[in-house]
């Protein structure tokens, strides 16, 4: 097939300042070295650093060891190893729920859970910023997607009185932690609409997931909502170091999704290296049960030095900071200037986000130490006032 209709549209995104590449890096984490020289890298999700913690690692090892370099199947065959099971029960405990499902990743436990919950004659309604993969997800379901204003309980109060059930299912879902914005859901209130329209609720904890909550549990369970929010999706790509999805639920739905996730039973089973050093990161969280706190401690002082420069972290309440900018090209700019003084702050730019709200996101992690930020918030402030 002909391949003339593709260069355009790289040619457009070009044109808009929207081309994206693939950068590698030497190594990962919130402070790396690139030729020789320290970079402090405010793009990870290695929230807690841990990607190199001496017991993950090891932990990593000993299930590489035992049981070799991958699962060999999917879960439903013969891909369903101790290893899995464990790493469920725990998670399941730890999110105060009585059963957890693990995924390949994040993306594949949104895209196996929202087509289970509901279907061609029900309802979801979505936050307008939900990650993209709970809208692919709503898509796949082939229910009537409902946006309602980021973050808005009134917004969302009306659309479930304008969309009623009329018995169909209906769901709510919305983010814990937005990725983008780094602000906070106001769980308690959504829950409670969803209990007054019998509505379910899922919520994805991918970015509370380690950073919030008793033994970084979530907000779900620091909130005491594990009986109102149907389903806890959380992944263990960021405050986790590794990679996989999960969600936390009822031993019934539990049930119903190994029986029908199409993205659970049609894929092989994620590797046992990948599953120890989840474990391996659950034993870090309990001995250390304060580290999401810290992480919080530091985020704030952090975004109080941009603030003190007048820098709009919009509604940043978290480890994610943003700092807005609104031209593509300028973000992409100020990015660049930072590299070439050692900080690593990705220009975010749509689709991602909304047009005309580019912007630098910053991760904090405890990589950062206060020296760190404190150098670092200099350089970013002189950076985007110039």
């Amino acid at each position: 097939m002909r391949e003339d209709w593709m260069q355009p549209i790289l040619d457009e995104a070009k044109f808009h300042g929207l081309e994206r590449t693939a950068r590698a890096y030497p190594e990962g984490g919130g402070k790396i070295k690139i030729d020789g020289k320290e970079v402090l890298n405010f793009s990870s999700n290695d929230y807690l650093d841990l990607a190199h913690h001496r017991h993950v690692m090891d932990c990593s090892r000993e299930a590489l060891d035992r049981y070799g370099i991958g699962s060999t199947a999917s879960r439903l065959v013969t891909g369903t190893l101790p290893i899995h099971e464990e790493l469920e029960a725990r998670l399941a405990k730890e999110k105060g729920y009585p059963a957890a499902l693990v995924f390949g990743s994040g993306y594949m436990a949104n895209a196996g859970t929202i087509p289970v919950l509901v279907g061609r004659d029900d309802t979801v309604f979505a936050d307008k910023l939900v990650h993209a993969s709970m809208i692919d997800a709503c898509k796949l379901s082939g229910a009537k997607l409902v946006r309602f204003a980021h973050n808005d309980v009134q917004a969302l109060g009306k659309r479930l009185e304008q969309f009623p059930a009329a018995g169909s299912r209906q769901l709510i879902i919305t983010e814990s932690v937005f990725s983008m914005d780094g602000d906070i859901a106001p769980l308690k209130e959504i829950a409670a609409l969803a209990e007054k329209h019998g509505a379910m609720l899922m919520v994805d904890e991918a970015h509370a997931s380690g950073t919030f909550g008793p033994n970084g549990a979530g907000l779900i369970r620091e909130h005491g909502l594990e009986d109102s929010v149907t389903v806890s999706m959380g992944t263990m790509s960021k405050a986790f170091a590794g990679y996989g999805g999960f969600v936390a639920c009822s031993s019934t739905l539990r049930k119903l999704l190994v029986n029908s996730a199409r993205a659970f039973i049609y894929t092989t089973a994620p590797p046992p290296a990948v599953i120890g050093a989840a474990l391996g990161i659950m034993d870090v969280l309990e001995a250390s049960p304060r580290l999401g706190a810290i992480l919080q401690a530091n985020a704030d002082y952090f975004r109080s030095l941009l603030h003190a420069a007048e820098l709009d972290t919009m509604q940043s309440a978290s480890q994610i900071i943003p700092i807005a900018i609104g031209d593509n090209e300028k973000a992409v700019a100020v990015s660049k200037k930072l590299r070439d003084q050692g900080i690593i702050a990705a220009a975010i730019r749509p689709p991602t986000v909304p047009a005309g709200s580019a912007r630098l996101r910053l991760s904090v992690t405890l990589a950062h130490h206060v020296d760190d930020l404190e150098r670092a918030a200099k350089l970013i402030i002189r950076a985007v006032r110039n």
